[in-house]
């Protein structure tokens, strides 16, 4: 092998190890604020799953609630498509940390 081409492979390898070492940054940011928010998300889980989001979800149908509300967690699919995002996620997580090859 020759001198360029062990330069131009030695230059790939850093614009590779550059990248990988950017995403692994940013996944790590992403994974603490997933981290943060599972207390939310168990929370919510609780409320959809435990009867109160029914019950609210009636009293905003029956208008018995303010009209200046935020009310996206009463919406129809909008909490149980998060919740099930979130199962997905955690999932695929998994199987990505199964997938991890150093060697």
């Amino acid at each position: 092998m020759d001198q360029d081409e062990r330069i131009r492979r030695i230059a790939g390898m850093e614009e590779k190890m550059d990248a990988a070492l950017a995403a692994a940054a940013e996944l790590e940011r992403a994974l603490e604020h997933w981290e943060r928010v599972q207390p939310a998300l168990s929370a919510l889980a609780a409320y959809y799953d435990g009867g109160d989001w029914l019950s609210d979800y009636t009293e905003d149908e029956a208008g018995l609630l303010p009209e200046d509300l935020k009310r996206g967690v009463l919406s129809e699919d909008g909490l149980f498509d998060l919740l099930e995002r979130a199962r997905e996620l955690q999932s695929r997580l998994a199987e990505e940390t199964d997938g991890v090859e150093t060697e």
